[in-house]
C-alpha cells in the first residue's frame, strides 16, 4: 500500500533542519493562518473560515434592532454608571438589589459597553464573539483527535442549532457559560493527553469562571470531567488521584471567590442578593439557582414549586416536544447512536487512548445535560439547552467519522447497517419536526423536501456502495447525509437570524406551542404567558412585562430602528408569582407609568439617589432603560423578594434618598402590605393630572408604560415618624 509523507525537513547527511524559505516568517505564518498546517488538506482552514463566516452572520444580522434582555441591559448599563454596581452585578446603579445571577457575563457586556459607549449592538458584541469563538473551539478539539473532516461537520452542527443561534442573538448570559465550558474542556483533553497538571488546573478555572456566570449550571459536565481524567489519563491511579485534588481546589477557588467576598460584607454596605431568601450569595447557589431548578424548590431549603417551565413538562421526552423538538434534537438520534457504536469500536483500545477519551467527554457532556434539563421541575427556558449542543455536535462529527470508517472497513456485517441507520433515524425525526410546523412559512417546505431527498439518497447510497465497494458513491452519499442532517437545522437557524426574537425568553423557528408547565406540568405562566414565546415577530402582555416600546437608550425616547421589534416581550419570567405579594402589591398591573410621568418624575427628583419605587425587577429595568436613572426593585423578579423592608423604606425617605414609589389599592399579607398602607396612609398621591392629560399618559408604541393597580405616591422626610 503506498502512503504518502511530508517532504523531509532536515537533509539526509547533516542531520540539521533545512532553513525555511526565503518567505518564511512572519509572511508564511500569515499564509498558514489563511491555509492551515501543510499536514492538513487544503480544503480544511478554508472550510474553517467558511463555517465562522457563516455563523457570525447568523449571530450578528441586523443586530442593531434586537431588543435582547432588558433585565441584563439594565444591569450592564447601571454598571457603566457606577463601579459599585458593576462589581456586584446590581439592576440599578444606586445598588440597591443585584440581579438573581452571578455578574461575570454582565461584566464582559459591562466592559464592552464602557470602551465602546452603550447600545445594543456594544452589548451583543460579546455575545457573537464567544459564539463564533465556541464554534472555533470545538473545531480545533474534534480535529485533534478525530481529523479535519469529524471537526468540519462539528464545527457546522454547532453554528446550525437553532437554539444556539436565538441565544447568541442575545443579551443572556448562556453563550459565554458555553465558551467558558469549552474552555475547561480544551484544558481537560490536554491534561488528559499529557498527564500533566496545569492543563487540568486551568480547565478548573475556566469551569469557576463559568460558575460565575451562571452558577450551578456550569458543573453539570464536572462528573464527565472526573471520570474521563481519573479512567484515560497518564501516569499511575495515585497520580491522577492528586492531580484531581489539586484541579479541586483550582475550582473551588474560582468558583467562590466572589462569592465569599460579598458574603463578607456587611449587608448594609452592599445591595440585597435577588433571588435569594437570606440576602446571602450562598442561598441563592443552592437554592433558586441550584436545586430549585432540579427539585422545583424555591429556596435551599425545600418550600413549595417555585418552577416554572416555559418548554414543556418534565420528563424523558420533554427535549422532543413540540416546543424544544425543533431548538435542539435535531441530531439526538444520531448522535446517540454514534456514542454508543463509538464506545463499542473503541472498547478494547489501550485505557488511554485518546479518541475514547473524546468520546466519553462529549458523551458524558451530552447525557448529563440531556437528563439534568429533561428531568429538572424547576425554572426551565428553552435556551438552556444551549450548553448540550457542543457535545451533540462534537458527536456527531467525532462519531459520525468513527461509524464512517467503521462502515467503509469493518469486516463485521453488523457495521454495514449502523451508519446507514444512524443517518436515516435523524433524517426521519428531522422530517416528523418539519411536518409540525407545515405551512409556516416556504424555507420549513423546501427544508423538508431537502431532509427527504438527500436523506434517502444517503442511506440508499451508503448501502449501495458499500455491497458494490464504490468508494466514490460512498463519499457521496456521505456528503448527502450531511445534508439531510443540517437541513433542518439551518432552516430554523435563518430564521432566528432574520425574524424579531424575545429577549427575554429567544427560541427558533416558528411557534409550535405554549409551555407553561410548572408544579409538574400545570398551564399558566405570570400573567398568562407563553411557554413559547417566539410567535413569528408578535407577542402578547403579560404581567410585569417591560414597557411596549421597548426603548433600549436611556435616554427615555425610543430609538430602536424602523423595522425592529416592537411588540411587548412578555416576562419569560426565571421565576413565577408575578401576581402573588410582592406584584400584587407593589406594581405590576393598572396604573401607567409613561415617559411622561418619567419626566415629572425627573423633574422632581429633588437630589434623590432613587427616580423611584417599583415592585418588580421587569418593571424597573425598563424605566432605568428608559430615564437613564436608578429605580428600586423592591420585591426582585416576582416581587417575593424581602429586598425593602418597612424600616429600610422610612430610612430611605428619611434621608432624602428616595421620594417616589408605586404601590396597589389591593389588600395583602406580609411586608408588601405593610409598605403599601404606611404609604398610602403617609404619602401624597401623584393625581395623572400632574404629569399627563389627554392620550399623553396611554400606551403607546413610543410611549414605554408598565402598571401598578394603584398609584404613584410622594414621600419626604417629614411623612416619616
Amino acid at each position: 500500500m503506498t502512503t504518502l509523507a511530508p517532504p523531509p525537513t532536515s537533509s539526509p547527511s547533516s542531520g540539521h533542519r533545512v532553513a525555511p524559505p526565503a518567505d518564511g516568517g512572519f509572511v508564511a505564518r500569515g499564509r498558514r493562518l489563511f491555509t492551515g498546517p501543510a499536514e492538513d488538506p487544503r480544503w480544511t482552514r478554508p472550510a474553517l473560515w467558511a463555517i465562522l463566516l457563516a455563523a457570525t452572520a447568523l449571530y450578528a444580522w441586523n443586530i442593531t434592532s434586537i431588543s435582547g434582555n432588558s433585565f441584563y441591559n439594565a444591569a450592564v448599563y447601571s454598571g457603566t454608571k457606577s463601579w459599585k454596581a458593576f462589581f456586584f452585578g446590581a439592576l440599578d446603579s444606586g445598588s440597591f438589589i443585584t440581579v438573581d445571577k452571578p455578574p461575570f457575563a454582565l461584566w464582559v457586556m459591562g466592559l464592552s459597553a464602557r470602551a465602546f459607549g452603550f447600545g445594543i449592538w456594544q452589548l451583543a458584541l460579546p455575545m457573537v464573539a464567544v459564539g463564533t469563538g465556541s464554534v472555533a473551539l470545538l473545531h480545533r478539539m474534534v480535529k485533534r483527535d478525530f481529523g479535519p473532516v469529524a471537526a468540519t461537520v462539528a464545527a457546522s452542527a454547532l453554528a446550525l442549532t437553532p437554539i444556539t443561534v436565538a441565544i447568541n442573538r442575545d443579551t443572556n448570559p448562556d453563550p459565554i457559560l458555553v465558551f467558558l465550558m469549552l474552555l475547561g474542556a480544551a484544558g481537560l483533553l490536554k491534561a488528559v493527553r499529557t498527564g500533566r497538571p496545569m492543563p487540568l488546573v486551568w480547565s478548573a478555572v475556566a469551569i469557576g469562571f463559568a460558575f460565575n456566570t451562571k452558577m450551578m449550571q456550569a458543573y453539570v459536565v464536572l462528573p464527565a470531567f472526573f471520570l474521563v481524567y481519573l479512567w484515560a489519563a497518564h501516569g499511575s491511579l495515585g497520580r491522577r488521584i492528586r492531580h484531581l485534588a489539586v484541579a479541586t481546589v483550582a475550582l473551588v477557588i474560582s468558583s467562590a471567590w466572589w462569592m465569599v467576598v460579598v458574603d463578607l460584607i456587611p449587608a448594609s454596605s452592599r445591595p440585597y442578593i435577588g433571588g435569594s431568601t437570606d440576602n446571602t450569595v450562598w442561598d441563592l447557589v443552592i437554592g433558586y439557582n441550584g436545586f430549585g431548578r432540579i427539585f422545583g424548590a424555591s429556596s435551599s431549603v425545600g418550600s413549595a414549586g417555585n418552577g416554572a417551565s416555559f418548554g414543556g413538562s418534565a420528563g424523558v421526552h420533554r427535549l422532543f416536544n413540540e416546543i424544544m423538538g425543533g431548538q435542539i434534537s435535531w441530531l439526538i438520534p444520531f448522535a446517540t447512536i454514534a456514542l454508543i457504536a463509538g464506545l463499542i469500536l473503541r472498547g478494547r483500545a489501550p485505557r488511554t487512548d485518546a479518541r475514547r477519551a473524546a468520546l466519553m467527554l462529549w458523551g458524558g457532556w451530552f447525557v448529563l445535560h440531556y437528563l439534568t434539563f429533561a428531568l429538572a421541575e424547576g425554572t426551565f427556558h428553552p435556551y438552556y439547552v444551549t450548553a448540550m449542543a457542543p457535545g451533540i455536535a462534537a458527536l456527531a462529527g467525532a462519531g459520525g467519522v468513527t461509524l464512517y470508517r467503521a462502515f467503509r472497513e469493518g469486516s463485521a456485517a453488523k457495521w454495514s447497517w449502523v451508519l446507514p441507520a444512524a443517518v436515516a433515524a435523524s433524517a426521519a425525526w428531522a422530517i416528523v419536526l418539519l411536518q409540525r410546523v407545515s405551512g409556516s412559512g416556504t424555507r420549513y417546505t423546501v427544508a423538508e423536501i431537502v431532509v427527504g431527498i438527500a436523506g434517502t439518497v444517503a442511506v440508499l447510497g451508503l448501502l449501495a456502495g458499500r455491497f458494490t465497494r464504490r468508494e466514490g458513491l460512498i463519499g457521496f452519499a456521505a456528503l448527502a447525509a450531511v445534508v439531510a442532517l443540517l437541513a433542518g437545522p439551518a432552516a430554523y437557524s435563518v430564521s432566528a437570524a432574520t425574524s424579531a426574537t424575545n429577549g427575554t425568553n429567544p427560541t427558533a423557528g416558528p411557534s409550535t406551542g405554549g409551555g407553561m408547565g410548572g408544579m409538574g406540568g400545570m398551564g399558566g405562566g405570570p400573567g398568562g404567558a407563553s411557554g413559547s414565546s417566539r410567535t413569528s415577530g408578535t407577542g402578547g402582555r403579560s404581567m410585569g412585562a417591560p414597557p411596549s416600546g421597548g426603548g433600549f437608550a436611556p435616554s427615555g425616547t425610543d430609538t430602536r430602528p424602523s423595522g425592529s421589534e416592537t411588540e411587548d416581550r412578555g416576562t419569560g419570567s426565571d421565576r413565577t408569582g408575578g401576581g402573588q405579594a410582592g406584584g400584587g402589591q407593589m406594581g405590576g398591573g393598572g396604573t401607567q407609568v409613561s415617559s411622561a410621568m418619567i419626566t415629572y418624575l425627573k423633574k422632581h427628583q429633588d437630589g434623590a439617589t432613587w427616580l423611584l419605587a417599583v415592585a418588580t425587577d421587569q418593571t424597573a429595568s425598563s424605566i432605568i432603560l428608559l430615564s437613564g436613572q436608578p429605580v428600586i426593585s423592591m420585591g426582585g423578579w416576582s416581587g417575593s423578594d424581602n429586598a425593602m423592608t418597612l424600616a429600610k423604606l422610612k430610612s430611605l425617605v428619611k434621608s432624602g434618598k428616595l421620594h417616589y414609589i408605586i404601590v396597589s389599592s389591593d389588600g395583602g399579607q406580609g411586608t408588601n402590605s405593610e409598605i403599601a398602607t404606611w404609604v398610602k396612609a403617609h404619602g401624597t398621591a401623584v393625581k395623572s393630572s400632574a404629569y399627563s392629560s389627554g392620550s399623553s399618559s396611554t400606551t403607546s408604541s413610543s410611549t414605554s408604560s408598565t402598571s401598578s393597580a394603584g398609584g404613584l405616591y410622594r414621600l419626604d422626610a417629614s411623612d416619616v415618624g
